[in-house]
């Protein structure tokens, strides 16, 4: 039975990193945020971080906690049926427990964890959609209280440390998979 898992965390801590180290070994991926950006495109709207946060706002608004869950779950189904599937950007505890009980024991979630002030450094330096500090501890505050966000990462099945290098995470990773095998 092929596996999903879930990789959750605060920003900056390396998902993205986590989740394209998964796909390099062969893992499907879905980004649940993708949803966020086909609404804008289909209302014509462009993508910045304001009508991000508006379109995330008004999906939760009209479909509840769980909609992003919800709305990739026939995307989900079709990719694990091919392969072991890897879960970005999902957030919320009402989207956990959809996609839990969809598929039970396919799923297992790993909570990535590094520093508050390592993370607030590497989004200050990232490329794509960088942060400021006061950015990033806004950002942090609202998706602890407004999305439920805590939850998935304080209920994870695994948690990987993620204060080193890229290669060290790379190697916490490679021994995450092997418990799972």
């Amino acid at each position: 039975m092929n596996k999903i898992i879930v990789v959750v965390g605060m920003c900056g801590v390396g998902k993205t990193v986590a989740c394209d180290y998964l796909e390099s070994l062969g893992f499907e991926r879905i980004y649940f945020g993708a949803i966020t950006f086909e609404k804008l495109q289909e209302e014509g709207l462009n993508v910045n971080p304001e009508n991000e946060r508006m379109m995330r706002e008004k999906l939760r608004h009209e479909g509840g906690m769980g909609v992003f869950a919800t709305l990739n779950l026939p995307k989900l189904e079709k990719l694990v049926e091919k392969g072991n599937v890897v879960v970005e950007s999902l957030y919320s505890w009402d989207e956990l427990k959809i996609v839990q009980e969809r598929f039970g024991s396919q799923v297992i979630t790993v909570s990535v964890v590094a520093d508050k002030e390592l993370r607030y450094d590497r989004l200050a330096k990232r490329d794509v959609r960088p942060f400021s500090r006061e950015e990033a501890i806004k950002r942090d505050i609202t998706e602890i209280e407004n999305i439920a966000k805590a939850g998935p990462i304080a209920y994870a099945d695994y948690f990987i440390d993620n204060n080193g290098t890229i290669s060290e995470f790379h190697e916490s990773l490679q021994k995450f998979l092997e418990k799972i095998k």
